[in-house]
């Protein structure tokens, strides 16, 4: 079992309960429905194909910063129901100018609250865009979320560097019609690549590494 997600207990005669935070990449802007929002299709996958039933519960909220998401995410480990928590987050700091070292500190806080809970928690980085103003200050809050999982030992899903290398031009498959956010086929490659590092810490064969 992977130790990154030590404590996630799972079973065919359980559910799972985990809690989908973020903005609007959470919430499903851009894709067709809220069915395919990834949370929908992750939950799905999940209870589907891997044989672990889940509810996943969408807290997307569209265009919020990272230091509320992490004080909607402490309400949550308080109330004691999420056995597992996914955190998008980075995007929208990045392109709105909050400063870094403000966002650093906010997502730590997050990921230590959750470790204080005794609850695994995940973080899924900013996707690749279309255009952007700044594109050094986009991949310095990406690298951020990345080193933060790295030195605190939390699963961190890059769809980042995922994204980019597939290619532009595959990449921008993913995206919706406004370039920024995930359509449905890029939120299904989400929900996939997260499914696959779940069902990694709840195996103990070789894990396949996850791609979108």
């Amino acid at each position: 079992m992977s130790a990154k997600l030590a404590g996630l207990r799972v079973g065919a005669d359980r559910i799972l309960d985990i809690l989908a935070i973020g903005s609007s990449s959470t919430e499903g802007v851009g894709a067709s429905s809220p069915a395919h929002a990834y949370p929908a299709m992750l939950a799905d996958e999940l209870s589907h194909d891997d044989g672990i039933p889940a509810n996943v519960r969408n807290a997307g909220v569209g265009g919020e910063l990272a230091v509320k998401t992490a004080q909607r995410l402490k309400a949550a480990l308080k109330a004691g129901w999420p056995e597992l928590v996914i955190w998008q987050v980075g995007t929208n700091d990045a392109l709105v100018g909050v400063d870094e070292a403000l966002f650093r500190a906010a997502v730590e806080s997050g990921v230590t609250a959750a470790r204080a809970a005794g609850v695994p928690l995940m973080l899924i980085d900013p996707q690749f865009v279309a255009r952007i103003p700044d594109s050094a200050r986009y991949e310095r809050f990406v690298a951020i979320v990345d080193e933060i999982g790295a030195r605190l030992k939390v699963p961190v899903v890059s769809r980042y560097a995922m994204m980019k290398q597939r290619g532009s031009r595959a990449a921008l498959a993913l995206l919706s019609g406004d370039g920024l956010h995930m359509n449905d086929l890029g939120y299904r490659c989400l929900a996939h690549a997260v499914a696959e590092e779940i069902e990694s810490a709840t195996s103990a064969g070789p894990r396949v590494g996850a791609k979108l």
